[in-house]
């Protein structure tokens, strides 16, 4: 472990962690927005430009030299209340600079201003208008990570054109919470509190059925699905959304990889700029893109 991802655990526990768990809504999304950019930057190199796919508004990250084909359509994390394409754009840089590849980052809209099932709606009208030009390759952290999962289930589900693969960085897959780190890693867990669960849920489902796949991908089918490649971290209390995740893929057949780290925080990658690890996650990754 580096003396660099020491800090920032400590760092993320004494003041992130509990900003999370009072903050509300609002004050999360300003402050994310504020932090991600003090924190984290894109190659020099960058391109952004801010389009529309579907009629969803997106945001592309390409770094120089990027060829057009495959793209990457990433969904951003936030618990589907926050969260925005700038808050991720940089770490997509850095992903479009590692792969050759451009990256898509879609705004879709979030709750409770607008609940379930309106993110995989747009999650899917997105790539229903990309994939009619490009390869695609899926992606997400966090809730983008369950999103991006979710929209593989219903890709597969409806018999539309298949992505290349799919990747995740510490997805959340079961609304229903039932996994057993999210009590065993509730003290451990440096960034996410268990005690805003109900909260959330209820903000994103809207008495929604907490099953249904494209809420949950882990309940979903993914029999003929492409390749998955996920990470978590060992003290998150999502682990074994991903650990659960993976037992169900590979039970279906899939030919997922799935990394477990020590002691890293939740969607690590993020912090690029700062973080040894996470560099080396995102250059592990985009050996894993390149592969297919």
């Amino acid at each position: 472990m580096s003396w660099q991802l020491r800090l920032l655990n400590r760092h993320l526990r004494w003041f992130e962690k509990p900003a999370l768990a009072r903050h509300d809504k609002d004050r999360l999304r300003r402050s994310f927005a504020f932090k991600s950019r003090l924190y984290f930057h894109a190659p020099l190199s960058t391109s952004f430009e801010r389009a529309s796919l579907g009629g969803v508004p997106v945001q592309w990250a390409r770094a120089r030299g990027v060829r057009p084909a495959p793209v990457i359509l990433y969904f951003h994390g936030g618990a589907y209340v926050f969260g925005t394409s700038t808050t991720h754009r940089a770490m997509l840089a850095k992903l479009s600079a590692l792969t050759g590849l451009p990256a898509c980052l879609p705004d879709y809209r979030l709750a409770p201003e607008h609940a379930f099932p309106a993110q995989i709606d747009d999650a899917l009208a997105c790539y229903r208008a990309l994939r009619a030009t490009h390869e695609v390759i899926i992606g997400g952290d966090s809730a983008g990570g369950g999103l991006a999962l979710a929209l593989l289930h219903e890709i597969l589900a409806q018999g539309l054109a298949p992505p290349m693969g799919v990747f995740a960085f510490s997805p959340l897959t079961d609304v229903t919470y039932t996994g057993a780190s999210v009590a065993e890693n509730a003290a451990r867990d440096c960034v996410l509190s268990a005690t805003r669960i109900g909260e959330m849920l209820e903000m994103f489902l809207r008495g929604q059925d907490p099953r249904d796949p494209r809420a949950s991908p882990l309940f979903g089918r993914f029999t003929g699905a492409p390749p998955v490649w996920m990470t978590v971290g060992d003290t998150e209390i999502l682990r074994d959304d991903t650990l659960r995740m993976q037992a169900a893929l590979v039970a279906q057949g899939v030919q997922s990889v799935l990394s477990v780290k020590p002691d890293h925080p939740h969607v690590w990658p993020i912090f690029h700029n700062v973080l040894p690890e996470a560099g080396q996650t995102l250059r592990d990754l985009a050996g894993w893109i390149r592969s297919l």
